[in-house]
C-alpha cells in the first residue's frame, strides 16, 4: 500500500474514533453544559480562569505533544517494523490513551479542578496518595533522564556536509544555537509582554517570524556551540533547575506560546510530505518478535517504546492539573481531552513517516531521523539546494528539541512540587532544594550510563509512564464504581496497559540479579522493582477501598 493511502486509513481511524466510540465514553460520565465547572466556581483569575475550547485545545495540545510521540515510534519501527507501530497507534490511542486522558479531566473537573493524586486521596486514601506521588515523581525523573539523553544527542554531532555542500558544517551545533537562541526570544518575548504589554497579534508578526530567523542563524555559525554529549547533559540539566523555579510568565508562558507555533508548522510540514511527496515506503512492515541487541520481544517492548505515540500517563497529569482549570463547560471535555490525544497520534504517524521512507537501516538515532525526515519533507516547499537542506535538517531537528524542552520544564516543576507536596515545605529554600534533587537524580543516572544507553533510558520511561496511566484509570474506575456506575471501559483499558507494563518491569527487574550488560541495566532493575512495588501497593488500596464501600451507598449514588 501506498505511504498516502496507509495514512488516510490511519486517519479515517483516528476521525471514526472521535466521532462514535469518543462520543460514547463521553456519555457514559453524563457531560451537562448547565453544571458549574471548577473554573467559574472557584474563579481567581491565576489557575480557575474559565477558557473558550479552540484555545485552551491549543494550550492542552501544546502541553502534551513532546518529543514521545516521535522518539517512540521510530524507535519501535526499527525494532519490529512499520505495521504493528501504526496497528498499536491507530487503536491503541482510540480505545486506550484518549479514553484515559479524557477520564483524567472529566475526573478532574468532578473533583474541583484537583489533581490525579488528590483524586487518588479521596477515594483510596492518604497512604495511597503517598504511593502514587512517589510513583509520579520517579516517573517524572525517568522523563527527565530519557528526554535530556536525547537532546543532548541531538546538539552533537561530527562536522558533516549534506549532499553535494562543500563548505563545513556541523548540524549538532546549528540545532544547539538554534535552540538557545529560540530559548533567548522566549525569555525577551516574556519581558516585553510582562512590562510593555503590546498587543498580542504585534507580538505573534514579531516574534514568530524571529523563530525562524534563528533557524536560518544556526546553520550560518554552526560552529559557534559545538560541545560534547556530557557538557550539553550538565547544561540542559542546570537549564532545567532554573526553568523550575522561574515564573510562569517569564519563560514557559511565552516558549509554550511560540514552540505551538513550530508544532503546527511540523504538522503542516508532515501533511504536505505524507500525502503530495510522493515518497515510498521502504522499510519492511514486519522484522519479527524479537529484536536480539535492543530492547527485546514485542510483548511487551513495542507498546512501552511507543509511549506516549498511543498512551501516556505524564498527560493526566497536564489534565488535572492546569487543562482541567480552564474548562468552561463539560462537553468541552470530549473535544479537548480525547481529540488533542488522538491528534498526538497523527504527530506519531508524521514520526513514523520519516523512518518509513528511509532505505536501508537509518544513520544516526530517531532524532536525526525525524529532523533529516521532516528535512525532505520541507525541501519540497523552499526547494532543494544544500543550504535549503541544511535549514530544513535544523529546524526538523529543533523542532524536536522545542517539544523536549517543554517536556522537560514541565516535568522537573512537577517534580519539584511533588517533592515539596512530600516534605510539606514551602519558600525560596524549599524550590531550590527540592529542584536541584529532581535533576540531582537524572545527573546519577546519566554520569552512570553506559555509551548507547539512551534504548534503555527510553524502555523504561515508557514503562513508567504507561504504567503511570493505569494506575489513574484504576482511581478513575474506583471513583465510578462507588458512584454506582459500571466501569468496563476504564477498567479494560486499565488492565490491559497494566498487563504489557507490568511484564516490562518484571523482565527489567531481572538486571537487579546480575551486572551483565553494564551500569544502566542494573539501575534500571533497581527502579523497576521499586515501581512494581508501588503499584502493587496502590492496587491493595483500590481494592480495599472496594471493598469497604457500602453496597447501599452505590445504589443511593
Amino acid at each position: 500500500m501506498a505511504l498516502p493511502a496507509l495514512a488516510a486509513l490511519v486517519v479515517a481511524v483516528l476521525v471514526l474514533g472521535y466521532r462514535f466510540y469518543g462520543r460514547w465514553v463521553a456519555r457514559q460520565f453524563v457531560l451537562d453544559a448547565d453544571r458549574v465547572t471548577p473554573a467559574h466556581r472557584l474563579a481567581d483569575g491565576i489557575d480557575f480562569v474559565p477558557a473558550r475550547p479552540f484555545y485552551l485545545f491549543g494550550q492542552h495540545f501544546s502541553a502534551i505533544a513532546a518529543a514521545g510521540p516521535i522518539v517512540g515510534p521510530i524507535l519501535a519501527c526499527s525494532q519490529f517494523g512499520w505495521l504493528p507501530c501504526l496497528l498499536w497507534i491507530g487503536l491503541g490511542v482510540v480505545f486506550i490513551g484518549a479514553v484515559h486522558d479524557v477520564s483524567t479531566l472529566i475526573a478532574s473537573v468532578r473533583h474541583d479542578g484537583k489533581t490525579i493524586a488528590e483524586v487518588v486521596k479521596v477515594h483510596l486514601g492518604r497512604p495511597a496518595w503517598l504511593a502514587i506521588l512517589l510513583f509520579i515523581w520517579l516517573a517524572l525523573v525517568y522523563v527527565i533522564v530519557a528526554f535530556v539523553d536525547i537532546t543532548a544527542g541531538t546538539f552533537v554531532s561530527d562536522k558533516v556536509s549534506a549532499d553535494g555542500v562543500t563548505t563545513t558544517f556541523n548540524q549538532g551545533g546549528a540545532v544547539a544555537l538554534a535552540a538557545v537562541l529560540y530559548l533567548g526570544l522566549a525569555l525577551v518575548m516574556g519581558l516585553v509582554n510582562r512590562f510593555l504589554r503590546p498587543p498580542l497579534w504585534l507580538q505573534t508578526i514579531l516574534f514568530v517570524p524571529a523563530t525562524l530567523f534563528v533557524v536560518w542563524f544556526g546553520t550560518q555559525h554552526s560552529t559557534w556551540l559545538v560541545l560534547g554529549w556530557r557538557e550539553w547533559v550538565y547544561l540542559i540539566l542546570a537549564y532545567c533547575a532554573v526553568a523550575s523555579v522561574t515564573p510562569m510568565w517569564l519563560l514557559m508562558q511565552p516558549r509554550g506560546y511560540l514552540g505551538g507555533f513550530v508544532l503546527y508548522g511540523a504538522l503542516l510540514v508532515g501533511v504536505i510530505g505524507i500525502f503530495f511527496g510522493g515518497f515510498s515506503i521502504e522499510q519492511p512492515a514486519w522484522k519479527g518478535f524479537d529484536t536480539p541487541g535492543q530492547t527485546g520481544l514485542l510483548f511487551p517492548f513495542l507498546f512501552v517504546t511507543i509511549a506516549c505515540g498511543a498512551c501516556s500517563g505524564f498527560h493526566g497529569l497536564v489534565c488535572s492539573g492546569t487543562t482541567s482549570k480552564q474548562i468552561d463547560k463539560e462537553p468541552h471535555c470530549h473535544p479537548i481531552g480525547y481529540g488533542a490525544m488522538l491528534l498526538e497520534a497523527f504527530v506519531a504517524l508524521i514520526a513514523l513517516a520519516t523512518i518509513m521512507i528511509v532505505a536501508g537501516k537509518p544513520s544516526g538515532g530517531p532524532g536525526k531521523t525525524y529532523a533529516e525526515g521532516l528535512a525532505r519533507f520541507i525541501t519540497l516547499l523552499i526547494g532543494d539546494s544544500p543550504e535549503a537542506r541544511q535549514t530544513a535538517v535544523t529546524f526538523g531537528a529543533m523542532a524536536l528539541s522545542t517539544f523536549v524542552f517543554d517536556t522537560l520544564d514541565s516535568a522537573t516543576r512537577l517534580g519539584r512540587y511533588i517533592l515539596q507536596e512530600l516534605v510539606d515545605r514551602r519558600g525560596l529554600a524549599s524550590m531550590v532544594v527540592t529542584s536541584l534533587v529532581t535533576v540531582g537524580v537524572p545527573l546519577y543516572f546519566l554520569e552512570s550510563a553506559d555509551k548507547g544507553s539512551y534504548v534503555l533510558f527510553w524502555t523504561l520511561f515508557g514503562t513508567s509512564n504507561q504504567l503511570l496511566a493505569s494506575l489513574s484509570l484504576l482511581a478513575i474506575s474506583v471513583w465510578l464504581w462507588r458512584g454506582g456506575r459500571r466501569p468496563w471501559f476504564t477498567l479494560v483499558p486499565m488492565a490491559l496497559v497494566m498487563a504489557v507494563t507490568v511484564t516490562s518491569l518484571i523482565l527489567q527487574a531481572r538486571n537487579l540479579a546480575r551486572f551483565e550488560g553494564g551500569t544502566t541495566p542494573w539501575l534500571n532493575g533497581l527502579v523497576a522493582v521499586v515501581l512494581l512495588g508501588l503499584a502493587a501497593a496502590l492496587v491493595g488500596f483500590a481494592a480495599r477501598a472496594v471493598r469497604q464501600t457500602p453496597a447501599a451507598a452505590r445504589a443511593a449514588a
